[in-house]
């Protein structure tokens, strides 16, 4: 592996082969029902899609929290607690470089998709809606 992975295959690239294709299957799974339901379920759906939450915004705002947790616990009085954000910074340096950190696996375990595999739902139910 690389030191430095390319953005686009970062997190599919430190991904458990069998979660990269689960969360595939779910995303065509879902497309085939939508595509039963018809053009009302497959707006819903876009607009849900609006709203998800990719991977990268997970570890971000994880990342966040924890740093800002840490740094106030160590700004009331107990330095040790700097760890704490200055580990979260290595992790998500980490993730930044190569794509991987320690949450990420639990996160696409929980079926939480990148940019471009929500983009990939969205792009397949306009060209539904569109047919």
């Amino acid at each position: 592996m690389s030191l430095i992975t390319p953005t686009a295959r970062r997190v599919p690239d430190n991904t458990a082969p069998e979660v990269d294709r689960a969360i595939h299957a779910e995303t065509l799974a879902r497309v085939i029902l939508l595509a039963q339901q018809g053009p009302a379920a497959i707006q819903r759906r876009l607009d849900a899609l609006d709203k998800e939450w990719d991977v990268e915004r997970c570890l971000e705002t994880g990342a966040a929290s924890l740093i800002l947790t840490g740094t106030a616990l160590a700004a009331g009085g107990d330095r040790r607690w700097l760890f704490l954000p200055a580990g979260v910074a290595g992790f998500l340096l980490q993730h930044a470089i190569q794509g991987w950190c320690p949450p990420l696996p639990v996160f696409r375990r929980l079926g939480v998709r990148t940019a471009d595999e929500i983009n990939e739902e969205r792009t397949r139910l306009k060209a539904l809606l569109r047919s």
